[in-house]
């Protein structure tokens, strides 16, 4: 694809998400089978996946992304965006359907889960395992402003916890403020990430 048709592409889906944001669309939703990938192609752009999932929740400084090809046996399903909250699923052979759901909201309930040491910076982790056999079931957070970072798992495979690492490996964050300056660069500085920032200028 062209920069030409890929800036066309951006500009179209980005218009159709703003509009929906601006109009207050609360009861649509927008799914896809497209791979959210933190960079694509040959300017290393975000997917239109990532950018939907930026508006669906306006306040997160951060937005999950398929950074790497995901392991042997593993397969990304689909995506779900609807106003504040956005979700993915990640299939597996050994674990099943929806193994792993991926999700992004304003924030999240985190009663009864435990704190430990973050490997992504900016966050907070905490972990709530609520079942080990004969799955092993629970939610694992990332806490950051304006949002948080959901993994929930449920896995049926021999090595759960290895299969949760390597697939959480796979999944990466960007930048509000990136995906901000994509929308503006992609669209000739037509359209804005976040309308309102415009109208403030």
């Amino acid at each position: 694809m062209t920069r030409t048709r890929a800036t066309v592409a951006m500009a179209a889906t980005a218009a159709v998400v703003l509009a929906c944001g601006l109009a207050g669309c609360a009861s649509d939703t927008t799914a896809t089978t497209e791979v959210p990938a933190c960079a694509r192609g040959e300017h290393g752009t975000a997917a239109h996946g990532v950018v939907l999932m930026a508006q669906s929740v306006p306040t997160a400084s951060w937005v999950p992304c398929m950074r790497t090809a995901l392991p042997l046996g593993w397969r990304f399903q689909q995506l779900d965006a609807r106003n504040d909250v956005s979700r993915f699923w990640l299939d597996s052979d050994r674990d099943g359907e929806r193994a792993i759901e991926v999700r992004l909201t304003r924030g999240c309930a985190i009663g009864g889960a435990t704190e430990i040491p973050s490997d992504r910076d900016r966050m907070r982790r905490l972990e709530r395992v609520a079942q080990t056999t004969p799955a092993y079931r629970g939610e694992r957070y990332y806490v950051f402003a304006g949002g948080c970072l959901t993994f929930v798992f449920d896995l049926r495979g021999d090595s759960p916890g290895e299969a949760l690492a390597l697939a959480g490996q796979s999944v990466g964050v960007i930048g509000r403020a990136e995906l901000a300056a994509q929308v503006r660069d992609d669209s000739g500085d037509r359209l804005w990430l976040d309308p309102r920032h415009r109208e403030a200028r």
